[in-house]
């Protein structure tokens, strides 16, 4: 009689086990044909040993769902920014097929294409830095070289755009060296510096400061535009996102600077 019992007790425990794995299967496979909504029930007792491996594939599915929610606002925000500078050069050719037009407006419509392509190309090259540092494919070859020569070079080089607005750069750069990507950082630098001097107003002045602290070099870059609002500085390094058009509607960009920015610092691991 005891051994009848235990048989049925060993019948019930594999009919549940066997129940469990079809189910821990099947939600499986539902989240691999892409059904990322799919939950499994945590909360029945009957779970025992299997609560873990449950909860794994619930939360699996919960982190799969946020990935994609992300690549589908990626995709839709990619396509309007991509859409803008492409309308607006499809209008203004079209509007250059008119014989009639004037030079000084014929020269107009030109600029207002070649800055478009302009823009154009910079979001391309944007979203190809961005995914290839999602995607870990960009090689790192870091060396030892002076930090603050190759942020004055930077400033050089972009003297063109804060010349043009006659703003002045007050610059401290104590001479310290780091080992880290040349190349790499260098875009870091470039992006927040385009960014800087892109939110100055006409006249005013941005500062750079690099200093050193025992083991720990600080880069500093203030200017005197408008500022980030509270609610928003949390944001700004998330892709496409950009802070009120209201406070400078004349200067939006891609939104995809200063997420660059944030990626290549991870990279580095810097703060």
């Amino acid at each position: 009689m005891m051994m009848a019992l235990l048989l049925k007790l060993g019948l019930r425990f594999d009919r549940q086990t066997t129940g469990l794995f079809e189910s821990i299967i099947k939600a499986q496979q539902k989240i691999a044909g892409g059904d990322f909504h799919i939950r499994m029930d945590k909360n029945t007792e009957q779970l025992g040993a299997f609560g873990e491996l449950v909860e794994s594939v619930n939360d699996m599915a919960l982190e799969l769902s946020k990935i994609e929610k992300m690549r589908q606002e990626f995709i839709s925000n990619a396509s309007h920014e991509i859409q803008s500078p492409l309308t607006s050069i499809r209008g203004f050719a079209q509007a250059l097929r008119n014989s009639k037009l004037s030079n000084e407006t014929r020269s107009h419509y030109l600029s207002i294409i070649e800055t478009e392509s302009m823009r154009l190309s910079r979001l391309s090259d944007n979203l190809l830095k961005l995914a290839s540092l999602e995607a870990d494919t960009m090689k790192f070859e870091p060396a030892v070289y002076r930090l603050d020569k190759q942020i004055r070079r930077i400033i050089l080089a972009c003297e063109p755009h804060w010349s043009e607005k006659n703003i002045t750069m007050d610059i401290s750069l104590e001479a310290v060296k780091i080992k880290a990507d040349e190349d790499m950082m260098s875009q870091v630098w470039i992006n927040l510096l385009q960014n800087s001097i892109k939110f100055t107003p006409e006249g005013g002045s941005v500062s750079v400061r690099v200093q050193q602290h025992d083991t720990t070099i600080v880069f500093q870059i203030a200017d005197t535009g408008s500022g980030i609002a509270e609610e928003d500085q949390r944001l700004i390094f998330e892709r496409f996102f950009k802070a009120d058009p209201l406070c400078a509607p004349s200067l939006q960009g891609s939104g995809l600077g200063l997420s660059i920015v944030k990626k290549l610092w991870k990279c580095i691991a810097g703060q």
